[in-house]
């Protein structure tokens, strides 16, 4: 059985799809983008390069623009597989903003398939993130994805400026500030760089290895601890949603679980019983 999701953020510029294809076979093509790809079950093989790959499950796929291949099962039960294809403007963006503003030779990569599982990994993130999240977590996993496989698997590893301790605790502390006093609006990533004084890509890491989470993941905690501070007043959950910056009462269940490990309702009603005793009857 075949089954195609497909999104598209033209203003970002990606696009992504995930795909079970058993017999389908794709004509040889190309892309005006870079596509890189993960198999997640299954095998496919391809003609790319005068010759014949292929990717099974975990492995990555990476494509340079207008690279003509094809596609087609190499297994029995088919391949599934998720791919994001990026502009090279979006590569070209976040790889001079890697190098501090220096402009980057654009990657090219030998290899059509690669055994990397942290690529992979950022890959997915970034895959789902695509079609609902904000712009500021797209960016981070943008960054993620185009530097971990430039680093892998390009011809030329990228050229990345880094920030010493002092500065990297200087950026993140800057940046944090912002994120406490605006955590509730949409931050624009060129806005939270601009506070921490230095390029995206070195706040990312920045942030990460003072706070131990990056920026999206620091604003959401602050918004969860909003919320929770309002069901604790008596806000009904879909009103504590909206008032806490989430997309819908779905959204803030979801991460509100994910955090605690109980439900905004279980939350709730908790004030309304005592803790049960041990030695009850």
């Amino acid at each position: 059985m075949s089954s195609v999701e497909y999104w598209r953020n033209d203003g970002l510029g990606v696009e992504a799809m995930r795909a079970r294809f058993r017999r389908h076979v794709y004509a040889p093509h190309s892309h005006e983008t870079y596509s890189f790809g993960v198999t997640d079950a299954g095998a496919q093989g391809f003609r790319c390069r005068g010759g014949t790959h292929t990717s099974s499950a975990g492995m990555v796929m990476a494509f340079n623009p207008d690279e003509v291949h094809d596609g087609h099962a190499a297994a029995d039960l088919g391949y599934h597989y998720r791919i994001v294809h990026i502009h090279p403007r979006v590569v070209a963006d976040v790889l001079t903003d890697a190098a501090d503003g220096r402009a980057a030779a654009m990657p090219l990569f030998a290899r059509p398939v690669l055994p990397d599982p942290m690529a992979a990994h950022a890959i997915n993130r970034l895959y789902a993130a695509v079609g609902a999240a904000s712009p500021l977590v797209v960016d981070e996993r943008l960054t993620a994805v185009i530097t971990a496989l430039t680093r892998s698997g390009a011809t030329r590893a990228p050229l990345v400026r880094t920030l010493d301790d002092t500065s990297q605790r200087k950026a993140a502390f800057r940046a944090r500030d912002l994120l406490h006093q605006s955590y509730l609006e949409p931050i624009p990533v060129e806005a939270l760089a601009e506070a921490a004084g230095c390029s995206r890509f070195a706040l990312y890491r920045a942030f990460r290895d003072v706070f131990g989470l990056a920026p999206s993941d620091y604003q959401r905690q602050l918004r969860l601890r909003h919320a929770r501070s309002l069901l604790a007043t008596g806000t009904t959950p879909a009103d504590a949603a909206a008032a806490s910056g989430f997309a819908d009462q779905a959204h803030l269940a979801r991460w509100f679980h994910r955090s605690y490990g109980l439900t905004p309702g279980t939350f709730i009603r908790a004030a309304e019983s005592a803790l049960p005793s041990e030695n009850a009857p």
